[in-house]
């Protein structure tokens, strides 16, 4: 009893290569909507709010420094702190989960 228990396990294991391959085809589906697409529309949202930054509009650096934007340039912005002092960052080292309303950026962009 056995050894026919085998025998048939042997038989079935031949016909299995193309489920393994549509499991396989489903795994990298999944992973692609969970994983990767989301990141990407993230990065794409960052990339708009960096393009919209305007003069006067109160960021935050992902060093953590609060300021409001005295300048922009192509690549760097001019932050002024509220101790009254300046720095010159890169417009990546803007946070787009800054203290930035979507009233104040409409307001920046008039």
């Amino acid at each position: 009893m056995n050894l026919d228990f085998i025998v048939l396990m042997g038989e079935s294991g031949e016909g299995g290569g193309m489920s393994v391959f549509i499991m396989w085809g489903l795994v990298l589906l999944i992973f692609y909507f969970f994983m990767i697409r989301p990141q990407q529309k993230k990065q794409k949202q960052a990339q708009a709010f960096r393009s919209s930054l305007k003069k006067g509009l109160r960021v935050v650096t992902i060093g953590g420094v609060h300021g409001k934007i005295e300048a922009v340039k192509e690549k760097t912005v001019i932050i002024e702190t509220e101790a009254g002092g300046k720095l010159k960052v890169e417009k990546s080292a803007i946070s787009p989960t800054s203290e930035a309303s979507e009233a104040e950026i409409a307001q920046a962009k008039k």
